[in-house]
Parts: C-alpha cells; sequence; structure tokens
C-alpha cells in the first residue's frame, strides 16, 4: 500500500484518551476534530481540538456509540481519518468497514482481523486451531440462560461470564455458586449491552491465583509484526485494572519469549495491521493461557512507550498512513522499569461510589520521568455519564524499587479539589508488602481489602470544611466585587468559615 497522508483525524472518543491522540497530532502537524455529548460541551479534548462537533445527548448509546453520526462528523469536518481511542466503537468490526467504505482511514487494524480477534470466543477458536492453551470455557456465546447454567455447571464453579464485544472488565462477573448465576448473567449481558451495544456473554473456567499478562503488538501493512514487551496488569478491582506495570515481576527472559512469540502469531494468523494486545492468564506454575486480544490501544500504552521510549499514537497514524514499522523485532530493548497508576473520581471510603462535581483546583504531578495523563482541568465539572476515570499517572526509573518510590512521591503531589479521588488508595496499594514484592496476583485488592481500607481522617475533614469555606467566600467575594466593579479591603475569611462548612462538606480532598 503506498503511504497517504493524513492531515486531518477525527478522535472518536472523549477525555484523556483524546486529548492523547490530539497531542501527537499536533506534533505531526495534523489538524483534529474532536466530537462531543451534551455532557462533554466543555470538555478538554473539545477546548483542546482545532474542531469540534456536537453528536448528541449524554448517553454514550446517543451519541459515541451512533456510528452514523460518527462518520457524518467526520464527512462534514473533512477529515480524512479516525481515530477510535479505546472504548466505544474502537473494537466495532462494522463501524471500521463504515468508515472504509465512506473512504476515510481507520487507524486501527482492518475489519476482517478486528472481526477475527475482536470477538473473544472467535479468538480462542483461532488460538485452539493455533495449539495454543486457552483457558476452559464455552465454545461462543449463550443466547439462554438454562443453557448458560448448564454449560457452566459442566464447566465447574467457579466461573467467569465475559461480554463477547468488549473488555475492559465491561460486562464480566465471577460466579462462585450456581444460585449466583441467574442474577450474574442478568447483570452481564446488561453491563455488555450498555457499554458495546450488544449482550452476548461467553463462560470460561475461573482459575485460581491467575496472573494477567498482556504483549503489545505492532504489525504493518507488509505482514511485518513485532512485539515492544509484556505488561502486568494483575493490579484490578472488579475486573477493572488500577495499577499496570512493565516488565511483569514474575517473567523470566524464556517465558517472555515463548509469550512475545506466541502473541506475533496469533496476529500475523489474522493479517493484524497497527497496535493490539494479546492478554494471557499465568497461573502459579507460570503456565500461560490465551485470554483474548485487544484490537486497539490499551489504557496502559504509557508504560510501554517509557520502557521503549516510543510514541504508539504516532505509530498508529504512520502504519495507517501505509508506512512500514520502523523497528524490527532486534531493535526492542526496554529499559528500565515503568508503573501506572489510574486516578479515579470515586471514594474508596465509601465503596468507591463515583464521585462526579466540579474540580475547584487541580494540581498534577510533575519531576523528573513523571507522566500524568489527563483529562480534566480546574473549573471542570466530572459528568456521571462516563467512566471517573479522570487520568493516567506514570513514572519511569532503573529498577522496579525505585519507579514504586517515583510513583509514591508523584501521587503525594496530586491534589484535586472538588471531588473526591482514589490517590490515597493508590499509595496504600502501592505501599503494601505484597505488591512491593512483586508476588501478587488478580486477586490482591480483593485478599488485601482490609489493609488496603481508606478511612476518612476526621481532624483532615474537618480542616477541608474550612478551607473549603474560606476559599468559597473569597470567590462569592470576589464575584460580588466584580459585578460592583469596585475593590474592597480583604475581609478575614475565616470568620465565616463556621457557617459555610455545611455547604462546602466534602469538597477538599487530598
Amino acid at each position: 500500500m503506498a503511504e497517504k497522508k493524513i492531515r486531518k483525524v477525527l478522535i472518536a472518543n472523549r477525555g484523556e484518551i483524546a486529548v492523547r491522540v490530539i497531542r501527537t497530532c499536533r506534533e505531526m502537524g495534523i489538524a483534529t476534530v474532536a466530537v462531543y455529548s451534551d455532557a462533554d460541551r466543555p470538555a478538554l479534548h473539545v477546548r483542546m481540538a482545532d474542531e469540534a462537533l456536537r453528536l448528541g445527548p449524554a448517553p454514550s448509546r446517543e451519541s459515541y456509540l451512533v456510528q452514523e453520526k460518527v462518520v457524518e462528523a467526520a464527512k462534514r469536518s473533512g477529515a480524512d481519518a479516525i481515530h477510535p481511542g479505546y472504548g466505544f466503537l474502537s473494537e466495532n468490526a462494522a463501524f471500521a468497514q463504515r468508515c472504509a467504505d465512506a473512504g476515510i482511514v481507520f487507524v486501527g487494524p482492518p475489519p476482517a482481523a478486528m472481526d477475527a480477534m475482536g470477538e473473544k470466543t472467535r479468538a480462542r477458536d483461532r488460538m485452539r486451531a493455533a495449539n495454543v492453551p486457552v483457558v476452559p470455557g464455552s465454545p461462543g456465546p449463550i443466547d439462554d440462560e438454562a443453557e448458560a447454567a448448564r454449560v457452566a455447571g459442566e464447566i465447574g464453579f467457579p466461573v467467569m461470564l465475559k461480554a463477547a464485544a468488549g473488555g475492559g472488565g465491561k460486562g464480566m462477573r465471577r460466579v462462585d455458586r450456581a444460585e449466583d448465576f441467574a442474577s450474574a448473567w442478568r447483570g452481564a449481558r446488561g453491563e455488555a449491552k450498555n457499554a458495546f451495544g450488544d449482550d452476548r456473554v461467553y463462560l470460561e473456567k475461573y482459575l485460581d491465583e491467575p496472573r494477567h499478562v498482556e504483549v503489545q503488538l505492532f504489525a504493518d501493512r507488509e505482514g511485518r509484526t513485532i512485539h515492544l514487551g509484556e505488561r502486568e496488569c494483575s493490579v484490578q478491582r472488579r475486573h477493572q485494572k488500577v495499577i499496570e506495570e512493565t516488565p511483569s515481576p514474575i517473567l523470566d527472559p524464556e517465558l517472555r519469549l515463548r509469550m512475545g512469540e506466541v502473541a506475533v502469531r496469533a496476529a500475523q494468523a489474522v493479517g493484524y495491521v497497527g497496535a493490539g494486545t494479546v492478554e494471557f492468564l499465568v497461573d502459579s506454575k507460570r503456565r500461560f493461557y490465551f485470554l483474548e486480544m485487544n484490537t486497539r490501544l490499551q489504557v496502559e500504552h504509557p508504560v510501554t512507550e517509557w520502557v521503549n521510549g516510543v510514541d504508539l499514537v504516532r505509530w498508529q497514524l504512520e502504519i495507517a498512513a501505509g508506512a512500514p514499522l520502523p523497528w524490527s523485532q532486534g531493535d526492542v530493548r526496554p529499559r528500565g522499569h515503568a508503573i501506572e497508576a489510574r486516578v479515579y473520581a470515586e471514594d474508596p471510603s465509601r465503596n468507591f461510589m463515583p464521585s462526579p462535581g466540579r474540580i475547584e483546583q487541580l494540581r498534577v504531578p510533575s519531576g523528573p520521568f513523571v507522566r500524568d495523563d489527563g483529562g480534566v482541568y480546574a473549573g471542570y465539572t466530572v459528568p456521571i455519564h462516563y467512566d471517573p476515570m479522570i487520568s493516567k499517572l506514570s513514572v519511569w526509573a532503573e529498577d522496579r524499587p525505585r519507579a514504586i518510590e517515583r510513583l509514591q512521591r508523584a501521587l503525594g503531589e496530586y491534589v484535586v479539589r472538588g471531588i473526591t479521588t482514589n490517590v490515597r488508595y493508590l499509595r496504600r496499594i502501592l505501599a503494601h508488602p505484597e505488591f512491593q514484592s512483586g508476588q501478587y496476583d488478580t486477586n490482591f485488592l480483593a485478599r488485601r481489602a482490609d489493609d488496603l481500607k481508606v478511612v476518612p481522617d476526621p481532624k483532615l475533614e474537618e480542616l477541608a470544611l474550612l478551607a473549603a469555606a474560606a476559599f468559597a467566600y473569597r470567590k462569592d467575594e470576589a464575584r460580588a466585587n466584580e459585578a460592583a466593579g469596585q475593590r474592597t479591603p480583604d475581609q478575614p475569611a475565616w470568620r465565616l468559615a463556621g457557617r459555610r462548612a455545611a455547604m462546602a462538606r466534602g469538597s477538599w480532598q487530598r
């Protein structure tokens, strides 16, 4: 394929990944188009892009998931490519085909490869045919609840219910007992429908003490495929990754080589192009099993960029335009250790309840080898309609102990006022002996829930109320003075702190 110059990219996503793509496009001299729902009109990605077009109401099924609206926005703006980010339509083969039919470059794999590997049960079949070990499970999605319950009984509890059309922990349920199956089945299907527009689910046997290790792939249109090492993703809460790192603490060179070779074979078998990730489960005896392939860029891609010194989004755009891979496998020489922590607008002390609301003040960490991929700003209101992740904080260091220390330091600099975040929870994870030893598995957070519990500090809450009240008073006074067109001498805000404390409750957190 001859290389084609991409001049304008529409980013069919929101939040930090849309901001991430915009930044690389700007470095490459590519114009950008943001799309937004009504809830995202003031979002950072909308402000940063060269153009922005409305998709529809806040619910994603009426905006970001509506293929016709996204393609029409690309046509209206004159965009010659669409970058889907992750989630939403990023693994939808029909959407990739719709882009191709419209003459728009889809920054991702061909529809056929996406269909082969993006649909989880079909990917498992291909791996079986290639003699790659897979976790025991149903041969395909099951539509009937009674039939699914029967298959679960044959496999043996515990089992996992998984969305056939997506990943990222959505539409996933662990079921330990037959009597819990019906409610888990309905919950998994409902969540899969909301997240991917497809309620099909399949079953897998649940493995004890598994590690979740994934391999980053890249392939060009000439069939050249390489892997860029692995990522350890076993720190998970409710099947949603919380902290990722590379290299994995448990892989030795031999196992790393074998997993990388299997991942590359899997991609080549379906004519894969672009960025993709093959996910494996590794048991306590270090036997690995194919789990699924994510046919898109991953949330945790920054750690791979850190250790390899590359920009994976730039590679995506160049390969989508027809350029060859800039590296061969021999060029891949990872260096040091990188860790990423996902910062969520949620309250760990209240069962991780989402904490939408206005960010009154934001100070993100900085310093040597610290990177914050964020999608918010001071004054922005975090909406209730989408995933509550507001940023990804990642660091690099010469080795794992130093990387842990650096991430702890960086998290200690994170200040968010107006909403509650999981920053304190992340620091507790990093400080836990089990994490520091590297000998943890996907049950770590659940098993150590009591150790990791975040309890509100009454003294800090009282201080927060006073500080928030003073902040609110100053803000109101400034607005009043501005409206009156005059200045008045400063007044001691602490005198009004008590009466304003109730109004400001819960609006300060560090």
